[in-house]
């Protein structure tokens, strides 16, 4: 990690995002998302919050950054697709619980990502599925599922440039709700064309009820299963590269080549300050 200082104002909060379950593995998955990211970010103030079942809720967890003393905060979202929750929830949610002093910003969803699919890549080869046995191996990329056609066709983009970058000799969607096929469905037309090594990688970040039904398919058909994203190294990474996007160029540079998108906060724009914060390296 390479510190990076300038006078002694403190750098933006990050407030991050998630969906929230009824099972408690998503949130502990989370935490040791965040733990990861703290890591990284020496000098951030890293903060977690949920939209719904887990606590704290995105209110709460605005009211005690407020409370503490922040003035700006990058909200990351910890979702991997532009669905409803990324347009609607989020945006929503954020100005109607920003405390009076507090500037947020919401930052892009993570996906599509190449360091996701290097995440989906270091979960295969914990279950012995390696990219040196790629054109032997078909690949179903499952995903939670949406009603909303972005998210969908975003899946399947994610699919198509996988495969190419990769060199799978086959990679298929497959939606655990809403939308087919099915994992299981996804698995049989694989070995239908003829794939006879069939792995399951699920694209999403934690355990709970949707990412079940991923596995009950894997195990209805008998292809390998991948473990959930989780807190891979990569994700930790993607988590920093979404919230430097709205940091100061200055402090941007402590990063290496990427693209940058800008963004507005909920009161006027992070303008160029000077920040004292420790940022890693992060190759995109």
């Amino acid at each position: 990690m390479r510190p990076v200082r300038h006078g002694a104002v403190p750098p933006p909060a990050l407030l991050l995002v998630a969906h929230g379950s009824r099972d408690p593995r998503h949130g502990a998955t989370v935490a040791a998302l965040a733990a990861r990211v703290r890591a990284r970010l020496a000098g951030v103030a890293v903060a977690v919050s949920y939209l719904d079942f887990d606590a704290p809720r995105v209110p709460q967890a605005l009211a005690a950054l407020a409370a503490a003393g922040h003035r700006r905060a990058v909200a990351v979202p910890l979702l991997l697709t532009r669905a409803f929750h990324a347009k609607w929830d989020v945006p929503s949610v954020l100005a109607a619980a920003r405390p009076p002093g507090l500037e947020v910003c919401q930052a892009p969803v993570l996906g599509p990502s190449a360091l996701l699919t290097a995440a989906l890549e270091r979960r295969l080869a914990q279950v012995g599925v390696r990219t040196a046995d790629a054109p032997s191996t078909g690949i179903v990329l499952a995903a939670a599922g949406s009603s909303d056609p972005e998210a969908i066709a975003g899946i399947a983009h994610v699919a198509r440039e996988w495969r190419r970058r990769s060199g799978w000799c086959a990679v298929r969607p497959a939606f655990a709700s809403a939308a087919l096929p099915t994992p299981a469905e996804a698995v049989r037309a694989l070995r239908a064309d003829g794939v006879r090594r069939v792995a399951v990688a699920p694209y999403v970040l934690a355990p709970g009820r949707l990412p079940d039904r991923v596995a009950a398919g894997a195990a209805e058909t008998g292809a390998l299963l991948a473990p959930v994203l989780g807190a891979a190294p990569e994700v930790a990474e993607l988590v920093v590269s979404r919230y430097s996007e709205f940091l100061p160029k200055e402090i941007r540079d402590g990063f290496t080549a990427g693209s940058f998108a800008t963004g507005s906060f909920v009161t006027g724009s992070l303008h160029a300050r000077e920040y004292a914060v420790s940022l890693p390296t992060v190759a995109l």
